[in-house]
């Protein structure tokens, strides 16, 4: 800028000025609401091994319900469902973490407030009785 106006004592000098001035000014708008707009975008869009799905209240506390009689339904003492079940205690704490991230969505005053300790105490509960036969 200081380049554009050097010199510019009067005021006829800085009018010959403006125009340079106009074009330097729109060119860093232009520019920083680019940045600022592929920052947001970046923000906003999730990772390639992410997803991002938008559920009202209703139909993700149905989601959760859903999920934590399912994982009761795969524990390997639930006949249930036979051919989808837990194979080990690791499996079984990966599957009540991914169904605890689905609980944590939900605010606080309308998040289920014992189904996660349920879960763990039916991991607890098989696997050490399994430990204790074996």
């Amino acid at each position: 800028m200081r380049t554009f106006a050097r010199g510019a004592t009067y005021e006829k000098s800085i009018y010959r000025y403006q125009a340079r001035l106009w074009i330097f000014g729109d060119a860093i708008g232009a520019a920083c609401w680019r940045k600022g707009y592929d920052t947001c975008r970046l923000q906003m869009t999730p990772r390639e091994d992410k997803i991002i799905v938008a559920l009202s209240m209703n139909e993700l506390l149905h989601l959760t319900s859903l999920a934590h009689l399912g994982f009761k339904k795969m524990m390997p003492n639930d006949r249930g469902f036979e051919m989808l079940r837990f194979s080990d205690e690791e499996q079984a704490l990966c599957g009540t973490s991914a169904v605890e991230k689905l609980e944590r969505a939900i605010p606080e005053k309308h998040r289920p407030s014992q189904h996660a300790a349920n879960r763990q105490a039916l991991i607890r509960r098989w696997w050490s009785a399994e430990r204790k036969t074996a």
